[in-house]
């Protein structure tokens, strides 16, 4: 009798080879053949997990099997490894070995050496010292930018353990002397210079021993590797004009030349003094507004005087041509005086004295024009000089108070304000005050002769009345 033959079981799950249901009824049912693929039945989900557990015990064992033959390959690498460090462990202790006994052999054919060679040894390190001196003097040396390939062969001496052959001694006189010649010549040559963009050219060099080295009219500095270099700015014009006449020179011809006994550090000391431009950017806008004022006040009192200087030849021509008598020509202080005078030689000699002082006053503002002012600006170029030094000197005293005295270039800026400015109040204040003064004498001449003219007409009018 069937129970319960045809009732559906809920859907399993296979996990692991174990089935799983969820709580319900659980019949078995007859076991029918596997029809496809998929279980439909408990039977068939058996027959499955059976099929595929006796292909999983084949892997395993498959992999078992690789994993000792691979076991067994490992171990014969591992002994041979074990065995190669056997060895190499075995060769270290026998080079150490020869190495220590080589140390000792070594030191005591030093030894050896050093008995046998006795004073020598001395002498030979003294010559290694020399290379190594003279090869430092050539790489630095101007003459081998036209010597060249002489340091590599000392640098190699110089570092040499062993004893010098002869024929590097006789390189190292050589070279001794060779140097020692050329020093004393003044010669030019074709060499490699540096321009200052970085290019490189082919110029005629001179070379006055080993101290200085011009490139055409211009003084160029040696820079190694058997190259010149163009400088940033030429020395002052004093030396350039002896570097002409050493340029234009010929053969035999005796000149003043620039000589730089420091090979080449004074004329780098020249090369950093600041020049004119630079020196008048130190006083800052103190400095320019002081150089306005000179500007302006010398240009006032050159036209004043030249003005002055005209009238007073257009006067003293009128006085040398004829006298208040005659007729009166010309626009001139003179002739205006004589006018006043022809106007009023009929009045009394109270009248005509007040009419020639009023004609002479007229004429004084004319004769006295911005010499006030000049004498103002004068006086102002020195006290803004004074204003441009409590300026700097305030610049100092900051820079000393954040950063202290340690480094004396911070103060330096302020201290070329205050000095600059003191310099250039005075540079202006001078020639402006000369200037005043010759204007002022110009003026007063034409006044004197004004009143001189003016006095005599009125001695000759009372002689007359």
């Amino acid at each position: 009798m069937r129970l319960l033959t045809h009732i559906k079981l809920p859907t399993l799950a296979v996990l692991g080879g174990l089935i799983f249901a969820p709580l319900g009824s659980v019949v078995a049912q007859e076991a029918k053949p596997i029809a496809d693929a998929n279980a439909v039945t408990l039977q068939q989900l058996l027959d499955q997990v059976r099929q595929g557990r006796v292909k999983d015990n084949a892997q395993f064992d498959k992999r078992e099997a690789d994993f000792r033959n691979n076991r067994n390959q490992q171990k014969a690498v591992l002994t041979r490894t074990q065995n190669s460090i056997k060895r190499e462990e075995a060769r270290s202790e026998r080079l150490e070995k020869i190495f220590s006994e080589n140390e000792l052999k070594l030191a005591e054919l030093e030894g050896l050496l050093n008995e046998r060679l006795g004073v020598f040894g001395e002498l030979f390190g003294i010559v290694r010292q020399v290379a190594g001196e003279t090869k430092a003097q050539i790489d630095e040396s101007i003459i081998s930018g036209e010597l060249k390939g002489r340091s590599a062969r000392l640098g190699d001496l110089a570092k040499s353990k062993g004893l010098p052959a002869m024929s590097e001694l006789e390189y190292l006189w050589f070279t001794l002397q060779q140097e020692m010649t050329a020093q004393g010549e003044v010669k030019r040559f074709m060499g490699d210079v540096v321009n200052l963009d970085g290019s490189l050219r082919q110029s005629e060099i001179l070379r006055v021993g080993p101290f200085t080295a011009l490139a055409g009219d211009d003084f160029v500095r040696y820079a190694g590797a058997h190259r010149f270099a163009d400088l940033g700015r030429q020395p002052p014009a004093r030396f350039g004009d002896a570097a002409d006449d050493l340029a234009d020179a010929q053969t035999g011809d005796r000149v003043a030349a620039p000589v730089d006994p420091s090979r080449g550090a004074i004329l780098n000391l020249f090369l950093q003094l600041p020049n004119l431009s630079e020196r008048i950017a130190q006083g800052g806008i103190v400095g320019y507004i002081i150089l306005v004022l000179g500007a302006f006040g010398i240009a006032l009192a050159l036209e004043r005087i030249t003005r002055l200087s005209l009238t007073a030849r257009a006067v003293k021509s009128q006085l040398s041509a004829g006298d208040a008598g005659q007729e009166i020509t010309g626009d001139t202080p003179l002739s205006r005086v004589w006018a006043a005078y022809a106007s009023y030689k009929g009045k009394d000699m109270e009248t005509l004295e007040l009419k020639l002082d009023d004609a002479i006053l007229k004429e004084m503002p004319a004769l006295e024009k911005h010499l006030s002012l000049l004498k103002l600006l004068s006086g102002v170029a020195p006290l803004m000089g004074l204003l441009g030094t409590v300026t700097g000197m305030i610049l100092t005293f900051q820079a000393i108070t954040l950063f202290g005295t340690g480094d004396p270039k911070l103060m330096a800026g302020g201290i070329s304000q205050a000095l600059i400015t003191t310099v250039l109040g005075l540079v202006v204040a001078i020639p402006i005050l000369l200037l005043h003064t010759v204007a002022a004498t110009r003026s007063r001449e034409i006044v004197q002769v004004l009143e001189e003219q003016a006095a005599g007409m009125m001695a000759a009018h009372a002689e007359r009345t």
